[in-house]
């Protein structure tokens, strides 16, 4: 069996995060969003894996992740020239896929499942399609899953009188006969190639669809807000305490926490639970829990919590506390001890700032 990770889109809602890094590569835990995927399809005993990417972000990935074989993986790269749906970046996959059963992911979801299990009861059954579901409150933002006799009779795209309220979300199983069903699709109104068309082809055309539901969490991480809440919960999985780095006799840590190599605390307090990178200081600083904090970045004189700061920002004399936020890599926020009082900003595109009166 092989696996297939979708990785094309733009990921405009993360603008503009997503202006210099592929949205399933913003770290997550300080670490990229795709890796949890790839360690559960690499549990799970599957090593041979097609990463779909657009001409765009390729390089990004192949930065990140190279071939795979750092990871005990066998990574493959297969372009999709324009995105065109996830029907459509499976069948651009066939050569790779070619005979093989194949689980398929979005690379932008986190799912706290067992794909061991999921793939089991796929083989004990003879389908052609197994599906990943879960039950939500607003079923008509996704694909929905209608079951009957433990089997699926039908799925629809974001409807808006949801027949159910099973969640298809973002991982998948198939045989090749997958492709026959794209081949027998039309595109949508949106223009896309929809799996959901596909797997009701299938079903239409008397084919065994099953489905696994699971109560587990999972996060869609397409949104700021997403990002961090995975952050949140990903955090609050942490079992125990690392500390690599120094900690000075005036700093105080508690709680789960993890430290890098090289890192400094000096006079600041740090509460779990809590991430910080490699070749970072922290100095007469606050670090609340459900903080991520990557490598080389400065913080000195500021208050952070429930937030996300990426690689080698710098963060300055900011007396207000920074609550639920992501800085990007390199950026910088600071104070500046200076008359006249003013505001000074440079503001990428889709960036969001509030400003407290």
């Amino acid at each position: 069996m092989k696996a297939l990770i979708l990785c094309a889109g733009k990921g405009t809602r993360l603008r503009p995060l997503t202006f210099t890094n592929a949205k399933p590569l913003i770290p997550i835990a300080n670490k990229p969003t795709i890796m949890y995927s790839l360690e559960k399809i690499k549990e799970a005993g599957i090593i041979d894996i097609g990463l779909v990417v657009s001409p765009e972000n390729i390089e990004d990935f192949q930065k990140v992740l190279g071939d795979g074989s750092k990871f005990d993986l066998k990574i493959t790269y297969i372009i999709q020239e324009h995105p065109q749906g996830l029907a459509h970046a499976v069948k651009v996959s066939q050569s790779f896929i070619d005979s093989d059963n194949f689980v398929m992911y979005l690379g932008d979801n986190l799912i706290n499942f067992d794909l061991k299990k999921f793939i089991e009861k796929f083989k004990q059954g003879s389908f052609e399609s197994y599906i990943l579901l879960t039950p939500i409150d607003n079923p008509s933002n996704f694909g929905i899953a209608v079951i009957e006799d433990s089997k699926v009779v039908k799925v629809i795209e974001k409807p808006k009188d949801a027949p159910s309220n099973l969640a298809i979300i973002g991982v998948y199983i198939f045989t090749p006969k997958i492709f026959e069903a794209i081949d027998n699709i039309s595109p949508s109104w949106r223009g896309e190639l929809e799996i959901t068309d596909a797997i009701q082809w299938l079903i239409e055309n008397s084919k065994n669809v099953g489905a696994y539901i699971i109560d587990g969490w999972w996060k869609d991480t397409g949104k700021p807000e997403d990002l961090i809440e995975a952050n949140r919960t990903i955090l609050g999985e942490l079992r125990d305490i690392s500390i690599e780095g120094d900690v000075r006799q005036d700093s105080l840590v508690q709680g789960k926490v993890k430290i890098g190599k090289n890192t400094k605390i000096i006079n600041s307090v740090v509460r779990g639970p809590a991430i910080i990178g490699e070749n970072t200081t922290i100095n007469n600083a606050y670090i609340g829990p459900y903080t991520s904090i990557g490598d080389g970045v400065y913080i000195t004189s500021s208050e952070i919590e429930n937030s996300i700061i990426l690689n080698d920002a710098n963060i300055a004399n900011i007396s207000l506390r920074i609550d639920s936020s992501i800085i990007g890599e390199n950026a910088t926020l600071i104070s500046a001890e200076r008359k006249p009082y003013s505001i000074k900003l440079i503001v990428g595109d889709y960036s969001n700032i509030q400003i407290p009166k």
